[in-house]
């Protein structure tokens, strides 16, 4: 299920652009700076600096297990 599994880069501040949290929805192949940071902040000749500096992590995770325990929370 696509909706239990994204990358998510963690981007620090780099030059005149703040820091940014990115998540998408790619396969654990594609889940890196190139594929995960859209717009990328920076012009072409900074992206390989910037996407050094990023920190991406593929994760899974179950939504039946979320919103199980959502609804055994509201009782």
């Amino acid at each position: 299920n696509s909706e239990d599994v994204r990358c998510k880069c963690i981007c620090p501040p780099y030059k005149d652009h703040s820091g940014h949290i990115y998540n998408k929805n790619v396969s654990q192949k594609d889940c890196d700076c190139l594929h995960v940071v859209e717009p990328m902040p920076v012009p072409g000749p900074d992206v390989e600096a910037y996407c050094l500096r990023c920190e991406c992590k593929y994760e899974e995770r179950s939504s039946v297990t979320i919103k199980v325990g959502t609804v055994n929370m509201s009782v």
